[in-house]
């Protein structure tokens, strides 16, 4: 700490917490609703850089901004989805503002509080977080006695573009749509979205009306699941009076066994499964539509996120002739547009360059552990929650073929546990530390990426924590597995060192 901050800090209150949560996004909203309930008499706060709770909800506002799962598993468990299976962002920052307030848990958030440092010492067993007002700027200290990293993965405010040449030549718009901006007019304009995942299947089809045209510029195509807005077995069940706490724990299961089929056959016939997403597309383009070149991907289904397209509203659009796929690659841009390699120029008023993420590794956060600066990339992590030499601290890290919100549930039991775990041992530190029969394993990048490989994952990799080859020592995708796995964790096994 430097001299400056210690003196800032002398003269200013610090507050202290048993628990620190980091984000009032979908985790940290979650992780106040499990303290509150499995852990009574637990302080705790909840610090948001963002001016209101929702993360990714309230942060991002581009047009047509909704889930790419559905809301009974991105939901949270204990409370019931009523409305259709994909939300838009203000209808789940309705459904999280509902579970605030049943809970009362506005009054453990600060809003406006972006965390700058954390600072472990084990001399006395505590965290100290220096958190600046994004308003004033004025710093305020927090000690906690465990830390849980709830925000998320990559940075809300500034998405990934990459640097083509020729992008100062252009003369009209560029913009990614994480960085929308509020004034920007599309309408009756020519609009070029560079990049074909979830955010381009979102916003093309709620800017398509309004513009002259959508052109989608993709270097290879994705997988999508297109599909109906609804959920027939929740319809069933609301027409036999059935009540909807009940209606949603059914739901829920039924869609997590089906998702658990589907993505066992990607691994064990991608074949089948490749042709059954197709099909599904073909049936709204037509026979005539060249869905090998725009729609087929190089890669075998479920190594990137499939997301769904509620009712085919991005198909829609194609065959309207409001929107147009084509699939090449950027040589440079040029004043009125992009010249691709193929020697086509496409002009366009507006560029979104919905082209990824940048990630964020805990928060871009100043860690220090006994005054040391940590590097997260020379740990090893324990399920993806835990890291070696890291004491009193998880963080919640969803997963990437199952809803986010069914890790933070999963993880917030386990936090709990251990939490109680320790208060019943009388300790006040634990930390993850390899087992004697894992000190020959060896050390992998976090992701195994013949496995997944979404390109923020692999831009960043060398961030990350590494994993090993035991599956304690990795961070498993693997929900269906995890749900039996996580609970059974003995709070005493070896990999736990206890103060």
């Amino acid at each position: 700490m430097t001299e400056t901050a210690t003196l800032a800090r002398t003269e200013t209150k610090t507050e202290h917490f048993d628990v620190l949560i980091v984000g009032a996004g979908i985790s940290g909203v979650g992780g106040a609703y499990h303290l509150g309930t499995q852990c009574p008499g637990t302080s705790y706060v909840v610090l948001e850089a963002l001016d209101g709770f929702g993360g990714t909800w309230l942060s991002h506002t581009y047009p047509g901004i909704r889930s790419d799962s559905d809301l009974y598993t991105f939901g949270y468990r204990f409370k019931p989805w009523v409305g259709p299976p994909i939300a838009t962002a203000a209808e789940i920052l309705s459904y999280m503002g509902e579970v605030i307030e049943e809970n009362d848990l506005a009054k453990n958030i600060r809003y406006k509080h972006k965390i700058v440092s954390a600072s472990w010492s084990s001399k006395d067993n505590l965290w100290t977080i220096e958190a600046h007002r994004t308003d004033t700027g004025e710093a305020s200290w927090f000690t906690a006695g465990f830390l849980w990293m709830c925000q998320g993965y990559y940075r809300q405010l500034k998405g990934y573009t990459p640097e083509w040449e020729g992008m100062d030549s252009f003369k009209g718009t560029i913009i990614h749509p994480q960085e929308w901006r509020d004034d920007l007019d599309y309408k009756g304009k020519n609009v070029l979205v560079i990049g074909s995942g979830a955010t381009a299947a979102t916003v093309v089809p709620a800017i398509a009306a309004d513009c002259n045209h959508v052109t989608v510029l993709q270097r290879s195509p994705t997988y999508f699941i297109p599909g109906r807005n609804e959920n027939d077995l929740a319809n069933i069940l609301r027409e036999l009076e059935i009540a909807e706490p009940i209606i949603h724990d059914i739901v829920r299961k039924k869609i997590l066994f089906d998702q658990e089929a589907f993505t066992r056959r990607a691994i064990s016939e991608p074949e089948v499964v490749k042709a059954e997403l197709l099909a599904g597309v073909r049936a709204y383009l037509g026979p005539d539509y060249d869905v090998d070149t725009h729609f087929t991907p190089r890669y075998r289904p479920w190594r990137q996120r499939i997301a769904f397209v509620p009712d085919g509203d991005i198909f829609k659009g194609i065959t309207a002739g409001k929107a147009t796929m084509v699939t090449d690659e950027i040589d440079r841009f040029v004043e009125k547009g992009v010249l691709l390699k193929s020697g086509k120029t496409l002009e366009a008023d507006i560029i979104l360059t919905a082209t990824g993420f940048n990630l964020n590794v805990l928060g871009d956060i100043d860690f220090t552990i006994d005054d040391k600066p940590l590097n997260f990339a020379d740990t090893v992590t324990y399920r993806g929650m835990m890291f070696t030499g890291v004491p009193n601290m998880l963080w919640i890290f969803g997963y990437f073929r199952a809803s986010w919100t069914l890790r933070s549930d999963l993880l917030a039991d386990f936090v709990c546990r251990l939490l109680n775990h320790m208060k019943a041992k009388g300790v006040k530190r634990v930390e993850v530390a390899l087992r004697e029969e894992d000190h020959n394993m060896p050390l992998l990048p976090w992701l195994d990426t013949d496995n997944f490989n979404p390109g923020y994952m692999l831009r960043g990799m060398h961030l990350l924590p590494k994993r090993g080859d035991k599956p304690e020592w990795a961070h498993s995708q693997d929900y269906w597995r995890e749900k039996d796995e996580v609970p059974a964790i003995d709070l005493d096994g070896p990999e736990f060192v206890y103060h």
